[in-house]
């Protein structure tokens, strides 16, 4: 299963993710794409990790390529959050990467398919109509595109508005009927999706 959680900054997305993993018994992981910056991030960094320890997380930083984390196989995965996950993958290297995009979706769906729970936070962007310079106007264009694929992807979309999770899609059940109904799913196998291809 994947939920995607979107939302403002500082809205109750996390909060909201986390406790998605309370009913959950086996393995879980928080997967952290922050790359840290000096003393205070590396101490926010420690302190949140041991906060998490006490929810039953394991922290895995992974800062580009999800799709090669190592889990174990039927675990579950926070990862928080796609909007760095994004800037690793564009910004990393000094160029932006012709397919960003599909790269990372393919990424997160291997990394689904050795999950039994994948939930991804994200942000809200684009929304403002505010023009900015050419390299943040492609981040924009990049997560929000990401968003909308991940978000068609997902067996479940939650918007975080004040603290209070709103509902957008839930098609848990309808999707496992569908894939009862077919013998297939669509992402277990690899994905064709947009203009890139993955598997």
């Amino acid at each position: 299963m994947m939920i995607l959680i979107t939302g403002g900054s500082k809205c109750g997305k996390s909060r909201y993710a986390e406790s998605l993993f309370d009913e959950f018994s086996g393995r879980k992981y928080y997967m952290a794409t922050m790359m840290p910056f000096g003393d205070e991030a590396h101490e926010a960094i420690e302190r949140h990790r041991k906060m998490r320890a006490s929810k039953g997380f394991e922290t895995i930083e992974k800062y580009t390529d999800v799709g090669e984390a190592d889990i174990e196989p039927g675990s579950a995965v926070l990862l928080e959050c796609l909007g760095n996950l994004v800037a690793n993958e564009m910004f990393g290297e000094g160029n932006f990467p012709a397919d960003c995009k599909n790269k990372i979706f393919c990424d997160i769906i291997k990394l689904k398919d050795k999950t039994s729970l994948l939930v991804i936070v994200t942000n809200d962007v684009g929304s403002d109509s505010i023009f900015y310079e050419s390299g943040t106007e492609k981040y924009i264009e990049v997560l929000g595109k990401l968003n909308t694929e991940l978000a068609d992807a997902a067996d479940k979309v939650v918007e975080c508005v004040y603290g209070i999770p709103v509902v957008l899609k839930d098609g848990i059940h309808s999707d496992d009927s569908l894939n009862e109904s077919t013998g297939t799913d669509e992402h277990q196998t690899g994905c064709d999706h947009g203009k890139g291809e993955c598997g």
